[in-house]
C-alpha cells in the first residue's frame, strides 16, 4: 500500500523540550521532524502534534509547530493517543496515520498499536523517531512492523504524497526538499 496524502494525516508524537536531551540524536531527530512537517504541510498534508504531559515535560519544540502553524495539538497523560482518546476527528476520519515523534519504544508505540487496532494503515518514519536508547528503538520499530505497520523514511512520505513527478508542485518540492544537503 502506498501512501494517499488525501487520506492521510502526520501525527507528531511527543517532541517535546523537556524530553528531547535524553533521546538519541536529538539535535537530527528534530531537524529531519522539521523538514518532514514542513514538506508535509507544502504538499496539503495535514498535521496534529500531540504532548505528554505538557506540565511536566514542556510544549512541543517551537520550531516544529512553526513548520505548521496551523496544526492542532493534542495533550494527553496515557501514553497512547488513542488510549487518551485525544486524537482530532479530522485525524480519526482519515484511513492512513503518518507518524513521528518519541519515544520509538512508548508513545510512538502504544499510539501506532491503538491506530493499528482501529483498523488504520500506519506508516512510522523510522528517520524521524528517536528513544533514549538504540536498543528501545530498534525493538520498537521491530515490533510495530511485526503488527503490521509499514516503515518508511522521510523521502517515502513526499514522493508517495507528491505521487508523480513533473508538475509545478513536484519541482517547487524537488528544488525545497531534495536538492543540496538534507537532516
Amino acid at each position: 500500500m502506498l501512501i494517499n496524502k488525501d487520506n492521510a494525516t502526520l501525527l507528531v508524537v511527543d517532541v517535546q523540550a523537556k524530553l528531547l536531551p535524553a533521546v538519541l540524536d536529538a539535535t537530527g531527530m528534530v531537524a529531519r521532524c522539521r523538514w518532514l512537517i514542513a514538506a508535509a504541510a507544502d504538499v496539503g498534508l495535514p498535521v496534529v502534534f500531540s504532548e505528554q504531559y505538557p506540565q511536566g515535560l514542556g510544549h512541543t519544540v517551537a520550531g516544529l509547530l512553526a513548520a505548521a502553524p496551523s496544526a492542532p495539538v493534542v495533550e494527553k497523560l496515557h501514553f497512547s493517543c488513542v488510549a487518551a482518546n485525544c486524537l482530532p476527528p479530522s485525524l480519526l476520519e482519515r484511513e492512513q496515520v503518518i507518524v513521528c515523534g518519541m519515544e520509538t519504544h512508548v508513545c510512538v508505540l502504544q499510539t501506532v498499536m491503538g491506530l493499528l487496532d482501529l483498523g488504520k494503515q500506519v506508516f512510522v518514519v523510522v528517520d524521524a523517531v528517536s528513544s533514549r536508547s538504540e536498543l528501545d528503538r530498534e525493538y520498537g520499530l521491530q515490533r510495530m512492523r511485526d503488527a503490521g505497520a509499514q516503515l518508511v523514511t522521510r523521502e517515502m512520505v513526499l514522493f508517495e504524497a507528491l505521487h508523480v513527478s513533473g508538475s509545478e508542485l513536484f519541482r517547487a518540492m524537488s528544488k525545497r526538499y531534495l536538492v543540496g544537503e538534507q537532516p
